[in-house]
């Protein structure tokens, strides 16, 4: 009978533990559904920079990571498409399209969290982008190879992708960044769990 009490005990406190735990996640997600989205500035980005790097740079190469002002090209308010933010942003498209002639590279590079991601703002750029060829950069069933092909064969204007697939192609020397004038970051998107790109650790 003894040893009957004492093993009930335990079971009752792994219950409560587990409640309070559910509890916890549901808060934080409560917190992120009530905080409005605002717009990106370039002092998010500097921060997340410094924060990530701080620990394993010297002083002055964290003064090197630092990019002026001048870098930045005004963030979506909220109150455009993705198509007419493009427009803004990039009044002579047209032009730099048909002077780009390089191949394995692209002239203006979008970063977003996830493949479905990357398709919904590939579509929503059709106003914008014209006929010029996109290319799509993330890893959901497209094999890095074929990337790799693709961007030596032909001549590709916008990558639309995933931070990891983007990374994985700059670093096996499949992508160059030299012809890359805009690289624009998704930075206000949240996904299923309420999480922006910035707040995946991976990332």
């Amino acid at each position: 009978q003894p040893t009957e009490c004492f093993l009930s005990q335990p079971e009752e406190k792994q219950e409560s533990t587990v409640k309070t735990k559910r509890r916890k996640k549901k808060k934080i997600s409560d917190i992120l559904e009530k905080s409005a989205p605002k717009p990106g500035v370039p002092a998010d980005l500097q921060n997340l920079l410094s924060q990530h790097f701080g620990e394993n740079r010297s002083v002055i190469e964290i003064e090197e990571l630092k990019l002026s002002d001048s870098c930045f090209l005004p963030a979506n308010d909220l109150t455009h498409s993705f198509s007419s933010y493009l427009k803004e942003i990039c009044p002579k498209w047209a032009k730099l399209r048909k002077n780009h002639k390089e191949k394995k590279s692209v002239v203006m590079l979008v970063i977003c969290s996830s493949a479905l991601r990357s398709l919904e703002l590939i579509k929503s750029m059709t106003a914008f982008k014209g006929d010029c060829r996109v290319l799509k950069l993330f890893a959901k069933h497209i094999k890095i190879k074929e990337q790799m092909n693709m961007l030596e064969k032909g001549v590709f204007h916008i990558g639309v992708g995933t931070p990891g697939r983007v990374k994985a192609l700059v670093e096996q020397d499949g992508l160059c960044l030299n012809s890359t004038k805009y690289m624009i970051l998704d930075w206000n998107w949240r996904d299923q769990k309420l999480r922006r790109m910035m707040d995946i650790p991976e990332v």
